[in-house]
């Protein structure tokens, strides 16, 4: 069985995107365009909105804003540990949003932003699959079936498009690129590739019985992978995440 077979039959909600960045073959899909709780993985497109609204002169990335107790948030992150009053830039949050996944972060994105802009802007640059409704840590709202939704396509293009240099220009895609390749938490698709020297911009999320991660692997052939699963075994996933990554990495098999 081969590993896109794997993918294919595992059990439960599953998203799949998979694209060479020589662009020499199509993209090898599974469930590309089934809408899937976003967890974190959202994030990555509230990042694209931040610096999207900076380059349009709309937002300071190096405004400060000082952590109140009230905005902290539940782990994964730094700030909720970190003193009270303590003032960190815009940007800062924004690379703490991807890098150590930090809620805190990214509610006080959000709250700034507001859900609004940021599907107009993945709209605006042609992104599908994208719809942030709320903050985290709404259980009312999550309760009611109100949930941040996200596709293999939507991130797989836009992926796709930052690699490039197409999605903000290659200067501010660069930067995001950066953020990406910096990401701490290292466990599912990078987990056989960072012993080989091989880069991985990427992004995780998790929550109950979901797990996401979404990257650019830099091997000998890069490519895009992006792998979601919503109602899993989620450590079983996360094998079948690493098995993958490193299967493309180390083959130009499909």
């Amino acid at each position: 069985m081969t590993v896109f077979d794997r993918i294919r039959a595992f059990p439960g909600d599953v998203g799949f995107y998979f694209h060479r960045l020589d662009g020499a073959e199509e993209p090898l899909l599974h469930n590309p365009d089934l809408p899937l709780i976003a967890a974190s993985v959202i994030k990555i497109p509230i990042m694209v909105t931040a610096f999207r609204e900076a380059g349009r002169g709309e937002l300071d990335l190096n405004e400060t804003v000082a952590i109140r107790p009230e905005m902290k948030m539940p782990s994964c992150g730094a700030l909720t540990y970190l003193h009270d009053g303590l003032e960190v830039t815009l940007e800062d949050l924004v690379t703490l949003m991807i890098i150590l996944s930090d809620n805190t972060a990214t509610n006080i994105l959000i709250d700034r932003l507001t859900p609004e802009r940021v599907n107009r802007t993945m709209d605006a640059l042609s992104v599908p699959g994208i719809c942030l409704r709320r903050r985290l840590f709404e259980p009312e709202l999550s309760a009611r079936g109100i949930q941040n939704t996200i596709t293999a396509r939507g991130i797989g293009v836009l992926l796709e498009k930052m690699y490039a240099g197409t999605l903000l220009g290659r200067e501010t895609d660069d930067r995001m690129l950066k953020i990406l390749l910096d990401q701490r938490l290292n466990g599912k698709l990078p987990f056989y590739l960072h012993g080989e020297g091989i880069k991985c911009a990427h992004k995780t999320g998790e929550d109950d019985n979901i797990t996401h991660d979404a990257g650019i692997v830099y091997s000998e052939n890069p490519f895009v992978i992006v792998m979601l699963s919503n109602r899993v075994d989620a450590p079983a996933f996360e094998r079948l995440m690493q098995d993958a990554a490193k299967h493309y990495a180390f083959t130009n098999d499909n």
